[in-house]
């Protein structure tokens, strides 16, 4: 899982019943940690975005804040920041230790169907996930940005994977939102991984999907990247979402994936870079696939467990 990078801790906060189902995952950081994205779907809900693009000023990220509530979930960022700015944490912007800003990129999903109108993830989510946060096991499946997430006709929800190559960690964290399937509706295989048992003949469910949707997630690494490197693992993260989601990147999707290097290990060269971005491709897929396998029926939302038991 994705804590399995050392020094990166993990914090859901959710709400799910009396018209609720949503809620708000946050990736801390240690010290030093750079950052990148790509975003590929058509309606990407973002934040600080535009300051992981290698030409800007600010290199290392603090957090990344993962929300449902779609443009208003990302008022969950500002408790994010509330909560690393009590302790110290941030972009340094006065002689004072208290005078920073913390750096915390943030993107949301569409999940406004699943609850009553205005019961959305406000910064009182975000501090919450953050006093949550642990660098052990990360609870998966319909918890946290997770909670009223959808894939396709499935629920969604709360992913994460690592490997390990050579040296280095490669780790993923997947909010799974999609438009397209993330499994063969005709056998419940997951287009991620082939090696799937065949579960045997589905139930009764139908290709059907939401109108916004979007699938977002973090790939970390504990080598040594700049701030392009780091964009480029966000992209190939990507690339295994494709593998992952059939169709995936839609005009309804706001496919976006940060990436974030701890520095812990040094990089040898352009070849053992590459190995690191294969890795990334394959974690963030194993990733949409746990999200999935793990998620539970919240409403009339059906999860992959009661379809294919």
């Amino acid at each position: 899982m994705i804590t399995d990078v050392p020094g990166v801790r993990v914090g859901h906060h959710h709400r799910i019943g009396g018209g609720w189902a949503t809620g708000t995952t946050v990736v801390l950081f240690p010290g030093g940690t750079v950052g990148g994205v790509d975003s590929r779907g058509g309606a990407p809900g973002t934040r600080e975005t535009d300051l992981l693009a290698p030409q800007n000023l600010v290199e290392r990220v603090d957090a990344v804040c993962l929300s449902g509530g779609s443009a208003y979930g990302l008022a969950a960022a500002d408790g994010v920041m509330r909560w690393l700015g009590e302790r110290g944490v941030g972009f340094p912007v006065g002689q004072q230790p208290h005078e920073v800003v913390p750096i915390v990129p943030a993107a949301v999903i569409f999940d406004l169907p699943r609850g009553d109108w205005g019961n959305w993830p406000t910064a009182d989510f975000g501090y919450a996930a953050c006093a949550a946060a642990t660098d052990g096991p990360v609870g998966q499946g319909s918890v946290g940005a997770g909670a009223g997430a959808r894939v396709g006709s499935l629920k969604g929800g709360i992913g994460t994977a690592s490997t390990r190559v050579g040296q280095f960690t490669v780790a993923a964290l997947a909010v799974v939102n999609a438009r397209g399937e993330a499994v063969d509706l005709s056998t419940g295989r997951f287009w991620a991984d082939g090696d799937f048992p065949n579960p045997g003949r589905p139930g009764e469910v139908s290709p059907s999907a939401s109108d916004l949707n979007t699938t977002i997630g973090v790939v970390v690494t504990d080598a040594a990247l700049d701030k392009a490197a780091c964009s480029r693992l966000a992209m190939s993260a990507q690339h295994g979402l494709a593998r992952a989601v059939r169709p995936s990147h839609t005009l309804f999707d706001g496919d976006t994936i940060f990436a974030a290097a701890t520095g812990a290990i040094p990089v040898s060269g352009p070849v053992e870079r590459d190995t690191l971005f294969t890795a990334a491709a394959e974690v963030f897929a194993t990733a949409v696939a746990n999200g999935t396998l793990n998620a539970t029926t919240v409403g009339d939302l059906r999860a992959y467990r009661q379809v294919w038991p």
